[in-house]
């Protein structure tokens, strides 16, 4: 395997073990592996996670600006990426992954409707201790909490089983995800794939993003196959996850208009379009709460079919490392308030600005 690969490789399962200081001291179910330290050392751990993160993102760079030399087994390379991950602490840099299964318990468990009833009104239940945003109401759609049926029950009542089952779970879309992308341009999913933040926040994190844009792009595929009754379900699929998906409307609108007027479609101006619209939800999404790391999984995968836009994608790759930067103030300090807002954005456009700036001289010449 090539050299490059194994070093990504064994990152993320440095990455992986990394996660396990920052077992929460409220969950029980992991008590013999909490440490502390992500209270004690915090600026130690930011310096690894900066590292890691670092690594990543070259490693990655590295294998997309030479994917044409290096003919990577695309079915290998998945399988290593997944074995790395899948034992991680999905809790490491957010809290997700609980609130999905509490969720799931105040459904299937107590069978009660999670629009209506507060997880904390479920009293002395043990993982109100280690569960945020307890006291809301159900914050996904439908479609999704219908699905977290299957591996909420494949948890036997475990609640380490239930959370491996959810990180199985969301990793089998991540998984159909570049396959469903193979299909359509092979290329497009190695980007994907080997995107740092696309695996920590899918694979690692375990975000439902990655389900719902699944269903996105199935979509697609399937009104490019002509499947108009199909596509049409896995968009509202797709929307009764997240609604963000919603933003896609004039796509379609414009792919129909193709189809009435006997127009031949163009897939790369689909996606273009679908990339520019989930980009605008992506920036206007802190009007509801804040920008997320991982709601770049929107633009990303879309932008992945855009392969003859060379400055863009690496442009996209960079943004993914300004995100993933903006993990470290709170990791340092353990404070969201004060300063910590502006030197997430700092961090977040810092690596943008010096790409461009690279980019600038290095078209004029300056730095050859």
């Amino acid at each position: 395997m090539n050299i490059v690969v194994s070093i990504f490789i064994l990152t993320l399962v440095l990455f992986s073990i990394f996660t396990y200081s920052f077992v929460d001291i409220n969950l029980s179910y992991l008590s013999n592996l909490y440490t502390g330290l992500y209270l004690n050392q915090r600026i130690l751990l930011s310096i690894i996670y900066s590292s890691l993160i670092v690594v990543l993102f070259s490693c990655s760079y590295f294998l997309l600006t030479n994917l044409n030399r290096l003919k990577l087994n695309l079915n290998k390379l998945i399988l290593f990426i997944v074995l790395a991950t899948i034992f991680a602490y999905p809790a490491a840099l957010t809290f997700d992954i609980f609130n999905y299964i509490t969720t799931a318990k105040v459904t299937f468990l107590y069978q009660e409707n999670p629009y209506v009833v507060y997880p904390i009104e479920m009293l002395n239940d043990p993982y109100l201790a280690f569960t945020r945003a307890a006291n809301k109401t159900a914050l996904y759609g439908p479609f999704w909490i219908l699905l977290t049926v299957i591996p909420y029950f494949l948890g036997l009542g475990s609640f380490i089983l239930t959370l491996f089952s959810f990180k199985v779970f969301i990793a089998l879309f991540y998984i159909g995800t570049i396959y469903l992308m193979r299909r359509i341009d092979k290329t497009a999913a190695f980007f994907l794939a080997l995107n740092p933040l696309v695996i920590i926040e899918s694979l690692i994190s375990s975000h439902n993003d990655i389900v719902m844009i699944l269903f996105a792009l199935l979509s697609l595929y399937l009104f490019f196959q002509k499947n108009y009754m199909s596509s049409f379900l896995s968009i509202l699929g797709s929307v009764f996850i997240k609604p963000a998906t919603l933003f896609l409307t004039p796509v379609y609108l414009g792919l129909l208009k193709d189809r009435i007027f006997g127009k031949k479609i163009n897939q790369e101006k689909a996606f273009k379009y679908s990339a520019i619209l989930m980009f605008i939800i992506f920036v206007l999404s802190p009007i509801r709460e804040e920008l997320y790391p991982w709601y770049a999984i929107w633009f990303i995968t879309f932008t992945s079919f855009l392969r003859k836009n060379k400055f863009l994608q690496s442009l996209v790759l960079v943004f993914s490392l300004g995100l993933m930067l903006r993990y470290i103030p709170y990791m340092a300090t353990g404070n969201y308030f004060g300063l910590t807002p502006i030197i997430r954005n700092i961090l977040m456009i810092t690596p943008v600005l010096i790409f461009l700036i690279y980019t600038w001289l290095k078209r004029y010449s300056l730095l050859r």
